[in-house]
């Protein structure tokens, strides 16, 4: 493929290979030159983002991909076990495939899967999800100072900084990509 037309967003291509989501193109043309299409790239096997021209890039097939609508039952043990919201059939997925997702996950949410050919190969998870704090140290006053936080361990497990009035009990929102607190939940 090598028609702008049928490039896109949100598009799955393989090249050498390996999965990669396009984010974002765009057409540059300076002077008698011929146009350059240069691609954002997402790797879908790493995550990791770049841009190449498609002169670079060369031939690239497009693959089917769907996404699929998940929704997280419960662990058995170091797996996290998902049904189809379409066709109910359950899958169980490992730490080497949810990574750092697994203490976000909570029971009966649905997440969002991209799959190729049928089968998951990665999950969209929310930017920012909500929490309960079940352990911190009492309220407290920082005496006008701000930007004062203290520890406070999640029911995911996890342990982050929040600002001293939050207290146990509270739900808080929770950014997934850097684990930094949001703000309470209301």
């Amino acid at each position: 493929m090598s028609l702008t037309d049928e490039l896109h967003k949100g598009m799955v291509i393989k090249h050498e290979g390996q999965l990669f989501t396009v984010l974002d193109w765009k057409l540059a043309q300076t002077g008698k030159q011929r146009p350059t299409i240069h691609v954002k790239l997402r790797s879908i096997a790493t995550g990791h983002t770049g841009e190449r021209t498609l002169d670079q890039l060369g031939k690239l097939d497009e693959v089917q991909a769907e996404y699929r609508h998940m929704q997280y039952l419960y662990a058995a043990g170091k797996e996290r076990v998902f049904m189809d919201n379409e066709s109910f059939e359950q899958e169980s997925f490992g730490e080497d495939f949810l990574g750092d997702a697994m203490p976000f996950l909570q029971e009966e949410d649905t997440y969002r899967f991209l799959a190729i050919e049928g089968r998951p190969i990665s999950m969209d998870l929310p930017v920012v999800v909500v929490l309960e704090v079940v352990d911190t140290s009492p309220v407290e006053h920082a005496g006008g100072a701000t930007n004062v936080h203290k520890d406070a361990k999640l029911s995911s497990g996890i342990t982050i900084p929040v600002p001293l009035f939050i207290k146990n009990g509270d739900k808080i929102k929770v950014r997934t990509d850097s684990r930094e607190y949001q703000g309470k939940d209301h």
